[in-house]
């Protein structure tokens, strides 16, 4: 791209956003180009400008993020980056919306090349951002040393009034400023429409004074429809250099350049039709068919050559990195991959072996945190956090340091801020470099559960710390008691649910979240104690398989299936049953997603047919009826205050009561 661009190239390039996006929207006679026209001329000063990538190698490590938050002007991206050269072809651009294409309504991760992070719940996008941002912050103080800044990226994000709206949006700013997150950069499209119309009416108050107050930089009154001027204004961005990040105020007119439309709601979500787009075309000066850019317009956009450049002179650097930094350098390179540390097994090992040695009975929300604390030293990637509650998740251990705004840390404190930081360490995770995990309550997990789905949705390892699950926390009452939580996490596709009965349970699926590379993991804790679980070591192996045999008799009569806290009770039942004459299997079941993807062979060997089968958890019963259960014991209200072991009687929950309804299932 060269360096400078004429005023009127620049019109140029950005009138082919606007084409090509009113184009694709209206064969497709679905989507949004509202936004792209109105950002168009934002995207040339950024892109033509300003942005650090290469098109030849979406994937390279020290490439600026960009982040399109408001990701229903979907088409700009999709334009800008075929523009640019990714590999993104014509017939893709007209196969907007379509089953299976590389275009789709919003951008999807992994889908499209160039495409950072799947946005369309506003809000996440800059969140994302925000955790990208971050990442880069703390990769750079671990990994740079004196003449070899290997890492030195900017993140940048698109967002719009939408964005603005959404409370995660300002979870994560706030904290953005808080920590310092310098080479952050927002653009806002301040156009003052959304859906419903003019935004004055709903969303009046003073966002830049809003962000000065979180500890941004702002610039505001930019117009956004002039390149040169948004360029300068990012270009002194970069240059304060005072560790605040930075939000641009870009004013626009939404849908810029149709006659009949712009500055309307009407443009924001819908085609603007055959004649709307003639007139558009003849109003912006483009004499061309659809779906046709002239060469010279690919030749002002075309970023393969300036990329390839900017990639060479990093990789310059890197090589003298690695000579002057072996260790570093491959560390490095090995994190950015995903790969986990050769003496990770090893460690799971060891970790394992203590738990069978010690035999303890904790809590699992301590089962994790001895988890976390042999596992860490191995694995340096690991970020840690909680939302305001470290001292009841216990996701801290003794080595840990946290993040601050002037130190380096792999701890971080997310404030009351649970679907912040979920979102944020989804942003974390697709930069690269670290595996984040974030605690909270079980019960404020809906809070989150928007972030969760959108890492499940992109297939990412984060992973999420659940504690004080179900009516174990007594006296908090129903406010806190999580019945339906872990039944809603499981209903996620691609999301991992473990619910460990002990200490090694709680090992092993750590151990099976950070080894897990295509899909996040939801962890959920007790603060009550649990019994160990005498096992072998065939035991033990099964426990990966999401479900395993804990006790056995030669001729079971029933199969009781629980997890997490109610395993304990399930066996406790199995002794009672027994010394009425009725012999049990008892089966644990810490991961109901893990053991519904095991071979049918292995599933028939746990839960055998032909014998009756009770399930057992404090929480909503209709997940259970699935495996096949004559009855299930579970909590289908919403929980009460008293101390944990009046609610486990109130609400049946008791080896007696368990008992007689095997007895009533098998006509005793």
């Amino acid at each position: 791209m060269p360096i400078q661009i004429s005023p009127e190239n620049k019109v140029l390039m950005a009138n082919a956003i606007r084409a090509l996006s009113m184009d694709a929207v209206q064969k497709a006679n679905s989507g949004h180009p509202g936004m792209p026209m109105g950002m168009a001329d934002i995207a040339v000063a950024l892109w033509g400008d300003h942005l650090k990538h290469n098109p030849k190698n979406p994937s390279w490590m020290d490439r600026d993020r960009f982040v399109l938050s408001n990701g229903h002007g979907s088409m700009l991206l999709y334009s800008v980056l075929h523009l640019t050269g990714y590999d993104l072809p014509m017939s893709e651009i007209k196969n907007f919306r379509q089953l299976h294409s590389k275009t789709a309504g919003h951008p999807e991760y992994q889908i499209t090349p160039g495409v950072e992070t799947t946005t369309g719940p506003l809000g996440q996008g800059i969140t994302n951002a925000v955790g990208m941002a971050l990442a880069e912050k703390l990769l750079a103080e671990e990994f740079n040393r004196p003449g070899y800044e290997v890492i030195n990226h900017y993140t940048y994000a698109f967002l719009g009034d939408g964005c603005l709206m959404e409370g995660i949006s300002h979870e994560a700013c706030s904290l953005a400023g808080t920590l310092g997150l310098g080479k952050l950069i927002a653009l806002w499209d301040d156009n003052g429409i959304s859906i419903d119309g003019r935004v004055v009416s709903w969303f009046a108050e003073d966002t830049p004074k809003r962000f000065e107050a979180y500890g941004w930089n702002v610039i505001p009154n930019i117009n956004g429809h002039d390149a040169q001027e948004v360029s300068s204004a990012i270009a002194y961005a970069k240059s304060m250099r005072n560790g605040k990040p930075t939000l641009i105020a870009c004013k626009t007119r939404i849908g810029e350049g149709s006659p009949k439309f712009a500055d309307t709601d009407k443009v924001h979500g819908s085609p603007l039709g055959d004649e709307e787009i003639a007139a558009t075309r003849a109003a912006i000066g483009w004499p061309y068919p659809p779906f046709e850019v002239p060469r010279e317009v690919y030749a002002l956009w075309d970023a393969q050559e300036s990329g390839a450049s900017a990639e060479l002179l990093w990789q310059d650097l890197w090589q003298g990195y690695v000579k002057a930094f072996p260790d570093l350098s491959s560390a490095l390179k090995r994190r950015m991959l995903g790969d986990l540390p050769k003496d990770f097994d090893k460690a799971v090992t060891t970790l394992i072996q203590q738990t069978v040695d010690q035999k303890q009975t904790i809590a699992t929300r301590k089962s994790s945190q001895n988890a976390i604390e042999g596992l860490a030293s191995a694995l340096p990637e690991l970020l840690g956090g909680s939302a305001d509650l470290t001292g009841s998740n216990l996701t801290n251990w003794s080595t840990c340091k946290p993040v601050r705004n002037n130190q380096w840390g792999n701890h971080i404190n997310y404030g009351v801020r649970e679907f912040g930081m979920s979102a944020i360490m989804n942003g974390i995770t697709l930069h690269g470099g670290y595996i984040p995990f974030g605690g909270t309550f079980l019960t404020f997990s809906d809070y989150s559960k928007n972030a969760l789905r959108m890492a499940a949705l992109m297939k990412i390892r984060s992973i999420f710390v659940f504690t004080h699950d179900s009516i174990g926390l007594g006296e908090d009452g129903p406010t806190h008691q999580s019945v339906e939580q872990v039944a809603s996490l499981r209903l996620i596709p691609l999301m991992d649910v473990w619910r460990p009965a002990d200490t090694t349970e709680a090992a092993v699926a750590w151990a099976c979240a950070l080894k897990r590379r295509s899909g996040p993991t939801s962890l959920i804790f007790s603060r009550q104690n649990c019994p160990y679980l005498v096992k072998d070591t065939t035991q033990i192996e099964h426990i990966y398989h999401g479900a395993y045999i804990v006790r056995d008799t030669k001729k079971p009569q029933v199969v009781l299936i629980a997890t997490g806290s109610e395993v304990g009770l399930a066996l406790s039942t199995a002794e009672l049953l027994a010394s009425e004459g009725i012999q049990a299997r008892v089966v644990s079941m810490p991961s109901t997603t893990t053991f519904d993807r095991q071979s049918k062979e292995y599933k028939a060997s746990v839960l055998p047919s032909g014998i009756p089968r009770v399930a057992i958890e404090a929480g909503v019963t209709d997940y259970w009826w699935k495996y096949g259960c004559a009855a299930v014991h579970g909590i289908d209200t919403f929980g009460e205050s008293a101390p944990a072991g009046v609610l486990y009687e109130h609400f049946g929950l008791t080896a007696s009561n368990i008992a007689k309804t095997v007895h009533n299932i098998l006509g005793n």
